[in-house]
């Protein structure tokens, strides 16, 4: 990977959901892979890849915060895994007319109400 893609990688860090998703809606367009794109197939494709997610997990028992003691090759791997859900499950959202952003906005107030924090944890 040439120096300008490294630095346009870290400089996308901030992208929104609606960024990737019509990222992910080019990307699909310029291959003719919409047909492809429905509810179900790219569930199932995303349930796939939580499978490999899950993988990187398996045998490692408990895994400190921050990955410490992992290789950078692993960490990189589980990042590539990890993409290949959330870009899935915006995909999903998208197909499906869901406003993923708004969604888990809405979601997070809502158990907030639901759990409400413990006396302890208040400062």
């Amino acid at each position: 990977m040439g120096e300008e893609a490294i630095v346009e990688e870290r400089n996308m860090v901030d992208i929104s959901l609606k960024d990737l998703s019509k990222k992910l809606e080019e990307f699909a367009k310029a291959r003719d892979w919409e047909k492809y794109h429905s509810p179900r197939n790219l569930l199932l494709a995303m349930v796939g890849e939580v499978g490999e997610l899950s993988e990187i997990f398996q045998w490692k028992g408990e895994v400190d915060r921050g990955l410490p003691n992992w290789e950078e090759s692993d960490k990189e791997h589980l990042g590539e895994e990890l993409s290949d859900v959330l870009l899935y499950l915006i995909r999903l959202s998208d197909i499906c007319g869901i406003d993923l952003g708004h969604a888990a906005s809405k979601k997070i107030l809502k158990n907030a109400i639901k759990y409400p924090p413990t006396i302890n944890n208040i400062t």
